[in-house]
């Protein structure tokens, strides 16, 4: 566990700052922008969690908040110093186990039978904000792969993320007797 001792370090002032295995990078390099946008997001799952949500989807929201640590660290190493240091990553059984989520949420709430549009009950369209964080966070770290060698699973659980943060918002309108809007494509 990473001990801080102290918050700000004067580094960053340049416009640089380092990855966990000690390499100097601007702030604004691929790699940088896809961690933060996994910041980002886990801060928009936690200000979910602080709206309300119910008790399934707010325990499961902490275990994947939990894991995009994983993902930041995963992503803030290169990967030839993983081979050296030992560090948190995601690995297949992480998006297996989104992909059990996806599946059993989805059986509550039934088939989509249009377009929905993001809103609902308050945790339901924060939900939607995370969900769309999450597609810009797996768009940067896609064009990071393009670049640089990445975690094999990264991508896979940010992609399937998204989904669980789709069908958790329905499932959390479900349970909070809220009806889903529905987008009318004749307006």
């Amino acid at each position: 566990m990473p001990r801080l001792t102290k918050i700000y370090t004067r580094q960053g002032d340049e416009g640089n700052t380092r990855l966990s295995g000690g390499q100097v990078v601007p702030k604004d390099s691929t790699r940088v922008q896809a961690y933060g946008n996994v910041d980002e997001l886990n801060s928009l799952i936690g200000l979910a969690i602080s709206l309300g949500l119910t008790d399934r989807s707010a325990k499961e929201l902490s275990i994947v908040q939990n894991e995009l640590f994983h993902l930041g660290s995963d992503l803030s190493f290169l990967e030839e110093d993983k081979e050296e240091i030992d560090i948190p990553q995601i690995e297949a059984r992480h998006v297996r186990k989104l992909e059990t989520l996806i599946d059993e949420l989805s059986e509550i709430v039934g088939p989509l039978q249009n377009f929905i549009l993001p809103g609902g009950s308050p945790g339901a369209a924060q939900l939607h904000v995370a969900r769309s964080v999450c597609r810009r966070a797996e768009r940067d770290v896609i064009t990071l792969a393009q670049e640089e060698s990445v975690g094999p699973f990264v991508i896979s659980y940010l992609n399937r993320l998204s989904d669980v943060l789709f069908v958790m918002s329905r499932y959390e309108n479900y349970r909070q007797g809220v009806d889903e809007s529905l987008w009318n494509s004749r307006i």
